[in-house]
């Protein structure tokens, strides 16, 4: 036959061919591991919702961070579950909150690990809302002073990187202050700068115990549906003074991501959610899908949108799928 055609099959041809021409690539050095805290003694209990992972407390992190070690994860998102909540959310800007605690105890027995703290009032409050609450609306600017607190003492303790996930207006602007005021210039702001209003979350707010108490999120966080509201979004964060931006959640939004990455010149984080984690692990625990395969290609699909970083619970999976396929 005299066909004139192009034959890509020749850059497939063997699993060596195929790694040489490889164009994203996935390691340890890309992931972020969420930890859940639990103020409290001899507590180690798994999510229901989210089989391998687990609540644990101060006693029990030991254990957790040398298995983190061990498995060449270097960050972690740490979350807090406070025994008491109230109007204010008291517990996330408490010297001795325990988020605060949690990052002492790591800066003193695994100097190394980066520290990213999760900065919003939502696991503190007894309404279950990210912000203070007149009657059944949420204050954008009562809001802030809150957060500024939170973010300095989760500073003052060690955190390495500040993520203010509460997504009122100004907050970025209003941490970056407070934190150069404290003397924390250097420390970074992850920004959730993008993050949608998803039925994803169901699965964390069983692992964090913040779900709301009353109505929903969807005055503050956005609506699904919109893209352009996505660079009004990170643009204000960006003249704020955020030094990352992440997007949350992660597999419905890959096409914000990629738009995020092309805008923007800097790190871009997804955030690969509980729901996504747990529809993923039921699938697998009913044979319906390979977890490795699976877990793998959407991860790399996520480096592949524009993604720098992961903030995932798949993380040690993956390190230790990587490291087999060596």
């Amino acid at each position: 036959m005299d066909l004139q055609f192009k034959r890509h099959r020749r850059l497939r041809t063997s699993a060596n061919m195929r790694a040489l021409v490889r164009e994203n690539h996935l390691s340890a050095d890309d992931f972020i591991y969420p930890l859940f805290i639990y103020e409290g003694e001899n507590i180690r209990k798994e999510v229901s919702s989210m089989p391998g992972v687990f609540q644990v407390s101060l006693d029990n992190l030991q254990a957790e961070m040398e298995d983190i070690v061990a498995h060449d994860i270097k960050s972690v998102l740490l979350f807090g579950i406070p025994k008491t909540k109230d109007e204010c959310g008291t517990g996330a800007y408490h010297d001795h909150g325990i988020v605060q605690e949690a990052t002492r105890f790591i800066k003193e027995r695994f100097p190394d690990i980066l520290i990213v703290a999760d900065t919003c009032l939502c696991e503190y409050t007894s309404h279950g809302h990210c912000g203070m609450v007149k009657g059944d609306k949420i204050l954008n600017d009562e809001s802030l002073d809150l957060l500024v607190q939170t973010a300095v003492s989760q500073a003052k303790a060690g955190a390495d990187i500040i993520a203010p996930s509460n997504m009122m207006d100004g907050f970025v602007a209003a941490i970056r202050k407070g934190l150069d005021e404290a003397g924390f210039q250097d420390t970074p702001i992850m920004s959730y700068a993008v993050k949608y209003a998803s039925a994803f979350y169901g699965p964390f707010r069983e692992a964090a115990e913040g779900a709301p108490q009353f109505g929903d999120r969807k005055t503050y966080q956005m609506d699904p549906a919109n893209r352009i509201e996505a660079f009004r979004e990170a643009e204000s964060d960006v003249a704020e003074g955020a030094d990352f931006l992440i997007v949350k959640p992660g597999m419905p939004y890959l096409d914000i991501v990629r738009d995020m990455k092309n805008t923007f010149n800097l790190p871009i984080v997804i955030y690969n959610v509980s729901g996504e984690y747990s529809m993923i692990k039921a699938a697998a625990q009913n044979g319906w899908i390979d977890e490795k395969a699976t877990v793998l290609e959407m991860l790399v699909g996520m480096k592949r949108a524009g993604a720098d970083l992961i903030v995932t619970y798949h993380a040690k999976d993956a390190v230790r799928w990587l490291r087999e396929n060596q």
